[in-house]
């Protein structure tokens, strides 16, 4: 078996259904000279399933910074695979810094992509998958994912987001009130055997769990803000009255017609009214 070329490979594994694992990352699992993987006894599973021994090495978030100046070296004349316990690398785990410092000093750096359970549960939802962002995993503590949540509340994409089941009903009900009781699914043991998407609204979805936490790796997905309301005439003549202030009424009138969604020929007359 020909060795692989010096450099980092990052391994999409499979997140429940071993027959998910490409062609591809299998080769590379089986050829390179250091797996680094989150947890030796996961992907200790998957190299049986191969029926290959290869040597491993924990890389995960307590032992990172320590562990990562040694497999950034070894680049330099071995291959080396990061691996995650299940999905693709570097989502809602350490491993981009070790990409940047391989990138950094000049190392191959090289993608096997393969399954992603934000994806695959964006794929499930049915809600809109034109823009989309993923938060990871929200804060646990009440206040701290309140404002995280207000952070997200006008982004104008469907939100992906991931979760345990003894947190599930609590982080739906947050998302609820910090959102708006939007559309959202709950998938969960994607590629499994039991694998299932919930949707429903966020409150809904809240009193489902509420007393029945669910067990598996989770996923909720929230549908975008719906269209904001018309602006009523009284914001429309405040905002005149504030961008009139620094533009003349032509400009003053785009600028607010772009913010508010109202029609610019309608604002510039309001705005000569204004002036004269």
């Amino acid at each position: 078996m020909d060795p692989l070329s010096p450099g980092l490979y990052i391994v999409a594994t499979p997140i429940g259904n071993l027959g998910d694992l490409s062609p591809r990352a299998a080769d590379v699992l089986a050829r390179a000279d250091l797996l680094a993987v989150e947890d030796t006894r996961v992907t200790a599973g998957l190299l049986r399933h191969l029926g290959v021994k290869r040597p491993m090495t924990p890389y995960h978030d307590h032992n990172a910074d320590t562990v990562r100046p040694g497999l950034v070296a070894r680049l330099a004349t071995e291959s080396v695979a990061l691996v995650s316990d299940a999905g693709t690398p570097l989502i809602s785990d350490p491993g981009y810094k070790l990409v940047r410092d391989a990138r950094a000093a000049g190392y191959l750096v090289v993608t096997i992509p393969g399954p992603c359970a934000a994806v695959a549960a964006l794929t499930l939802a049915g809600l809109p998958t034109d823009r989309f962002l993923f938060l990871g995993f929200l804060p646990a503590k009440a206040h701290a994912r309140e404002a995280a949540i207000a952070e997200v509340a006008g982004v104008r994409a469907t939100l992906v987001l991931y979760e345990s089941g003894p947190r599930l009903a609590a982080c739906l009900a947050a998302l609820a009130a910090g959102l708006g009781d939007r559309e959202a699914a709950v998938t969960r043991e994607i590629s499994k055997r039991f694998e299932e998407a919930v949707t429903g609204t966020l409150t809904t979805l809240a009193e489902r769990y509420a007393d029945a936490p669910p067990k598996g790796e989770i996923v909720i997905v929230v549908a975008p803000p719906g269209d904001p309301a018309p602006a009523s005439p009284d914001d429309a003549d405040a905002a005149l009255t504030e961008a009139l202030t620094r533009l003349p009424a032509s400009k003053a009138a785009g600028e607010v017609a772009k913010r508010l969604g109202v029609d610019r020929k309608a604002l510039y007359a309001r705005a000569m009214e204004m002036k004269g």
